[in-house]
């Protein structure tokens, strides 16, 4: 899938990149530049590439837009996303041949066929209407295009999220994994809906503590392949207990790190913490763009079996809410769009809640594992700057952060934010908690006023894996753990100052707790796309006392 540039007429492609922007990454030098070494190469901004394109469809730019990926799929033969954007596009303009040809190709050469018609249908529709697409799509196509999806558990419930290719009846079946003939022990029903983009939660309870359960949707009453999952109800709550989890951002959709999401299914945590810039968005007021950006994620098959297997948390940063650093300010609908993001947000996640609802939009919340509390922040929403001090999560966002942390029974209180929490991880920036010192700094102040042990602190933003430690005036060091390059090509560098880093490849933050221990610990894993456990630090209870 590499560049073969003899089947392209270099100065035609040439014109044709520099004449739509490509930039620095992305000229004909830097492409030629790939065939000179030997295997499969991809273009270093896959993730914004063909995005931008389903931009320009969406504001009417199609000709653009054609021009762009045809040039880009003679760069790159095995780009299968340029087919999707050039169906899209000759669907727009009428020409429903070569559409259908690309909707060929692309299934051929491994496109999930639920891509087209997930959408985003306003693009897509004049395709979607033909009876060419029907048919194609009737024998190939699941009624269930993304999805089962696992979150909110607890120690007796959990929630499951579904996308339907039509409104439809839904129903989940919660069975004990241990085999036999035993039936269903739990049951829940809804409906996929339109103007919540064909998503549906269902919610089970009854369930037992620390046990494993397979799940079965039901679509209009026929389970459809993709629809079965598993999955474990964590342990009793304040009860001791071993368990893992996985965290990281960094999530770029890149095709030849897709491979990232099998990694983690294959460490068995119990949830999965997506710390922001999980798909890359850049474009809050073009829904069609957002949604695009989710369904190309959604519909890859090594995500749908982990999140069919693995509690799934979301938090977003710039990249998924606005654009890059991005200070959205202190008002609900000021900018306009927002809201709009947020919900958009909202269709595509099952956390247990949002911030405030619709009265107060966000996406914190917390939730629990045994006897860890995990508390996750929105650094976005409400941002600004122009306030004395600045804040990075707004009065209410903080007043509920301090109310639950003073709440807090855990054994440890993880604090998981977007951004780095340490000074130095972004030197020279004020993105990052090193922007909004004052702010920080009251809360670490409140965890020694409230004496509240055993605080640790998660982040991501930067395109590596760090460990720091973090001294206060008063009370015990609080240590960040930070990993935010789960798929992406761009790599950050090592910082000094940081305990542990490593950058070599795309890696995620393990978790691994154990509070049956007479001094519980957590051990901080550093693990790559390929497995390897490259660094490992760990911390006892007893190191995170005195507030």
């Amino acid at each position: 899938m590499g560049c073969r540039w003899r089947d392209v007429p270099l100065l035609r492609l040439a014109c044709v990149l520099l004449a739509l922007g490509l930039g620095c990454n992305g000229s004909p030098a830097a492409l030629a530049s790939q065939k000179a070494d030997a295997g499969p190469r991809w273009d270093p901004q896959y993730k914004s590439r063909h995005r931008n394109q389903m931009t320009r469809l969406a504001g009417g730019e199609t000709e653009a837009a054609i021009e762009y990926c045809e040039a880009h799929l003679a760069a790159f033969p095995g780009d299968l996303e340029s087919h999707y954007v050039l169906a899209a596009a000759y669907a727009r303009k009428g020409n429903l041949a070569k559409a259908m040809a690309h909707v060929e190709a692309g299934v051929a050469a491994g496109l999930p066929v639920e891509r087209f018609l997930a959408g985003p249908r306003d693009l897509l529709g004049p395709l979607a209407g033909s009876e060419a697409f029907r048919a194609f799509t009737r024998a190939r196509a699941s009624s269930l295009l993304h999805g089962p999806m696992v979150g909110a558990v607890t120690d007796c419930g959990a929630r499951v999220w579904v996308r339907t290719a039509a409104e439809a009846d839904v129903e989940v079946e919660v069975s004990k994994a241990t085999g036999g003939a035993a039936g269903p022990v739990a049951r829940a029903r809804g409906r996929t809906r339109a103007d919540a983009d064909w998503t549906a939660v269902l919610e089970v309870a009854g369930l037992e503590p620390d046990t494993a359960y397979a799940c079965a949707v039901r679509v209009n009453g026929a389970t459809p392949e993709a629809g079965r999952g598993r999955f474990r109800t964590f342990p009793k709550a304040g009860a001791p207990a071993r368990f893992e989890v996985v965290f990281g951002g960094g999530a770029g959709y890149t095709p030849q790190h897709e491979r990232m999401w099998t990694t983690v299914a294959e460490c068995r945590p119990l949830a999965l913490l997506m710390l922001g810039d999980n798909v890359y968005i850049d474009t809050p007021e073009v829904p069609s763009t957002q949604r695009y950006c989710y369904y190309r994620r959604q519909s890859r098959p090594e995500w749908r079996r982990l999140v069919a297997s693995t509690a799934v948390y979301a938090i977003y940063d710039d990249h998924d809410f606005f654009d890059n650093d991005c200070i959205p300010g202190p008002a609900v609908d000021d900018p306009p769009y927002k809201r709009p993001v947020w919900r958009v947000f909202r269709e595509n996640w099952v956390n247990p809640s949002y911030g405030g609802g619709e009265a107060q939009p966000g996406c914190w919340f917390a939730f629990s594992i045994g006897q860890v509390d995990f508390f996750m922040l929105d650094c976005r929403y409400y941002r600004t700057q122009d306030s004395r001090p600045p804040t990075m999560l707004g009065p209410v966002q903080k007043a509920w952060l301090k109310e639950a942390l003073g709440a807090s029974k855990g054994t440890f209180r993880v604090i998981a934010s977007s951004v780095p929490w340490a000074e130095g991880a972004k030197p020279g920036s004020k993105d990052p908690w090193q922007g909004y010192l004052e702010e920080r700094n009251e809360l670490f102040a409140f965890l020694a006023e409230r004496k509240i042990g055993g605080v640790v602190l998660l982040s991501a933003d930067r395109h590596r894996s760090d460990l720091w430690k973090i001294e206060r005036p008063a009370g015990y060091p609080l240590y960040d753990f930070s990993s935010s390059r789960l798929t992406n090509i761009h790599t950050h560098g090592l910082m000094k100052g940081s305990l542990l880093g490593y950058n070599e490849k795309c890696s995620f933050g393990l978790l691994s707790f154990d509070t049956t221990k007479a001094d519980p610990e957590v051990i901080y894993t550093i693990v790559t796309i390929d497995g390897e456990a490259v660094h490992t630090f760990g911390l006892k209870r007893s190191q995170l006392t005195g507030g």
